[in-house]
């Protein structure tokens, strides 16, 4: 049994840390598009909602802001304890609909996030515990893939194979495999093959792409008002990166 546990745990630190390496094909449009949309964050109280393994809140850290990072993902949040700076941000392990006390100025979601809540319900919930936590001015800062690109269509081997050399880890091939997409949720498997021992992790995920314009109704709903939406100015058409207030 000991040994059954420490290859499980093994299994979920190997998922973490090849997730976080900057050649994974789904992290190719995380985070910097939001980061030039935050400004200046120094001296802000800072939510980074679905934080990971912590690349962004340790950058917004970097900068000078005050940030918690939460996630619903014990694993992520190890890694992110693990690395230079971790102290300096709050780790919180929570369910994103259901928030503890915080009143922060700003809230990021980078990358997937946005898009796991796959249900209206969730995705409300979501909205209306990022409102709770902004101050009164307080800003929503978030991306999410734009449906009319279709980036699905790009998931398949050829398309997002990747072979990487990992510090104390060795070899790595990973791709993305396109399962399903019907009407706006998008199903897909992420496979990491390690060259050492030939051990193979799966992942399989469904994001649900909304459209700018019930992005927008959603977040009306929530009595947040979007100030802007951008491109992604390096991936034109790809991105919907929203900024929204609440109301002072």
């Amino acid at each position: 049994m000991t040994d059954t546990l420490s290859s499980v745990r093994r299994g979920y630190d190997r998922w973490a840390v090849v997730y976080d390496h900057d050649r994974n094909p789904l992290l190719g449009l995380e985070g910097p598009v939001v980061r030039v949309a935050v400004g200046d964050v120094r001296g802000l109280e800072v939510l980074d909602l679905g934080c990971g393994t912590g690349r962004h809140a340790l950058w917004l850290a970097d900068r000078g802001a005050t940030v918690t990072g939460v996630d619903f993902s014990e694993r992520m949040l190890a890694e992110a304890r693990r690395k230079p700076g971790a102290d300096r941000v709050r780790w919180l392990h929570a369910d994103a609909t259901v928030l503890p006390p915080l009143q922060v100025d700003l809230v990021t979601m980078t990358g997937n996030v946005a898009q796991v809540f796959t249900t209206d319900g969730q995705w409300a919930a979501t909205l209306e515990a990022v409102r709770e936590a902004l101050r009164p001015g307080g800003r929503l800062v978030f991306e999410s893939r734009d449906p009319e690109k279709k980036a699905w269509l790009e998931w398949n081997r050829d398309q997002t194979y990747r072979h990487v050399v990992l510090p104390g880890v060795g070899p790595v091939q990973t791709w993305i495999d396109l399962a399903d997409a019907e009407g706006s949720l998008v199903s897909f498997r992420m496979t990491f093959v390690f060259g050492r021992d030939g051990a193979v992790l799966t992942s399989e995920s469904t994001l649900r792409f909304r459209g700018r314009y019930e992005l927008a109704n959603s977040l009306a709903a929530a009595n947040l008002t979007v100030e802007e939406v951008r491109d992604a100015p390096d991936r034109p058409g790809r991105e919907l990166v929203f900024i929204a207030r609440r109301a002072a």
